[in-house]
């Protein structure tokens, strides 16, 4: 059952996949402005609807004006996506108006949330949510200028939790945060039932658990906050058990406000302090790649080989995301995400390959741009991600399933078991178009694992140790044929979601289950 939920969730996935992750929250916070903007017009929230777009056009204008000039002095580029989403999610932490003086405070929290990302990096990563730094400054300066304003979380409202739910699983699926963010509400509201049941005790009044859940659940920023904040990728750490910690810790700082003064430590300098925790459990920076050359792997496998200029670190199996930046993207935006290719131990070089669509085949903006970086120009990447490791356990057998150019995770962690001399009992499933399309063949070959290939025509000269399916049809009946004993075996896939899906009735035998679905580029 867990196993068909996966395959179920990673075809979810590869739609979304489809769309950038910075468009996919860009559209939900449009789609839920717009649904308070009709609510308003019912009196269902608290802004009215001149104060939503007053507020609105404000925070835009501010937010564009500070991050101008930020990028003029202090350099860096920037996305138009990222700077609308920071305008829109402040537009429902603070409160709308359409006092001067509190149009003020909004315009200032907007110029400010703006330049955190250049004035509080770390060599050209930024270290805290915007939108955070700019309520949190706000909130600080209207301690001494009320008329300011402050954070008022009016999207903790019964009206807008359905639409905050729906909207928010849309950019927990693509962000892949789901269970992140789970376990920062289950954390948030049980401390937060506690703080409550314990403040009514305290003056001696009974209280059921059901009267006070619900108004929690729905009346409190948690959902805006879990989904839209705490899932952005770029402030969390690359691994799930860390992320996982930072929910945690989050979670509990915004159950149980702690009052600091004059102010509360509420929601965004809970987020605040759980973006330091993620910074400290793994510094990461961005890093600037030289493109040293590109080879064509198959005939339609492109592999890119890069020099680090940074430092970099990353565990066989993760992926990077990779930043090209070209005019007029499509809807999936500047960066991609790659698995790396090459070991840990080949550092200062790095490789990455990728899928060319054949000749007349439609390419995204993306691709075409990749295709005009010449050898010797340099590249960023955001990060280094992921969970697609393998086990800790050297003895625990492995099975491993690669179709097409999803290889590159395991050509990686084989290459790495190799250099270090460590030998694990893995079997590799490699399912490719036709035998022209087996990727990294000798590298896989010098790995000596047996290798199982299912492709349309045979393989020449097939090593010792590999095998053709010989027509068997890689779906859950043939993975059991060809694997008998994946009952044993820690299972680990990486390809199309439509294959994972096929792959479930057996992939639920296996000991446990490791996905790494993509969608293209």
């Amino acid at each position: 059952m867990l196993t068909a939920l996966t395959a179920a969730g990673n075809r979810v996935f590869a739609g979304l996949g489809r769309i950038s992750m910075y468009r996919t929250a860009f559209f939900a916070l449009a789609a839920l402005a717009l649904i308070s903007l009709a609510l308003s017009l019912w009196g269902l929230v608290s802004p009215t609807a001149a104060e939503i777009v007053v507020s609105a056009a404000v925070l835009g204008l501010a937010w564009a004006g500070g991050h101008g000039g930020a990028r003029r002095r202090l350099g860096g580029t920037g996305r138009v996506e990222s700077s609308l989403i920071t305008a829109l999610i402040l537009l429902f932490v603070l409160r709308p108006t359409l006092d001067p003086a509190a149009l003020g405070g909004l315009a200032i929290a907007g110029a400010i949330a703006s330049a955190s990302k250049y004035v509080l990096a770390w060599r050209g990563r930024h270290l805290f949510n915007p939108a955070a730094v700019g309520a949190t400054a706000i909130t600080l300066l209207a301690v001494a200028w009320p008329e300011l304003g402050a954070s008022s979380w009016w999207v903790g409202t019964p009206a807008l939790a359905a639409p905050v739910i729906v909207l928010g699983l849309v950019v927990l699926w693509r962000t892949e945060k789901v269970r992140v963010i789970a376990v920062f509400l289950v954390v948030a509201v049980s401390v937060a039932l506690v703080r409550i049941s314990a403040a009514y005790q305290a003056v001696g009044q009974a209280v059921e658990v059901a009267d006070i859940f619900w108004p929690i659940l729905w009346s409190s920023p948690f959902l805006f906050l879990g989904a839209f904040m705490l899932s952005e990728p770029l402030t969390m750490p690359p691994r799930r058990s860390q992320q996982f910690l930072v929910a945690g810790v989050v979670g509990f700082l915004a159950g149980w406000p702690i009052d600091v003064g004059a102010i509360s430590l509420g929601q965004e300098r809970a987020l605040l302090i759980g973006n330091a925790v993620a910074f400290a459990l793994a510094v990461r920076t961005a890093v600037r790649l030289a493109l040293q050359s590109r080879v064509a792997r198959t005939p339609t496998v492109r592999e890119l080989t890069f020099r680090v200029a940074d430092r970099v670190s990353f565990v066989p199996g993760q992926y990077l995301e990779l930043e090209v930046p070209h005019r007029r993207p499509d809807a999936r935006g500047t960066r991609r995400e790659f698995s790396i290719a090459s070991a840990p131990e080949d550092l200062p070089v790095l490789r990455v390959a990728f899928k060319e669509p054949r000749e007349g085949a439609p390419r995204s903006t993306f691709k075409k741009a990749l295709a005009e970086v010449e050898p010797g120009e340099t590249l960023a990447i955001t990060g280094v991600w992921g969970d697609f490791v393998l086990p800790r356990r050297s003895g625990a057998p492995v099975l491993m399933v690669a179709a097409g150019i999803g290889v590159t995770p395991f050509v990686s962690q084989l290459r790495h078991l190799r250099l270090a001399g460590e030998e694990r009992d893995i079997v590799l499933v490699y399912v490719a178009s036709d035998a022209a399309e087996l990727a990294y063949r000798d590298e896989i070959e010098a790995s000596g694992i047996p290798v199982i290939v299912f492709t349309r025509d045979r393989p020449a000269d097939l090593p010792g140790h590999w095998s053709w399916a010989r027509g068997v049809r890689l779906d859950a009946d043939g993975l059991l044929s060809v694997v008998p004993d994946i009952a044993g075996r820690h299972a680990y896939v990486s390809g199309p979601a439509g294959l994972i899906a096929d792959l479930a009735p057996a992939l639920e035998r296996a000991r446990s289950l490791t996905t790494d679905a993509f969608s293209g580029y």
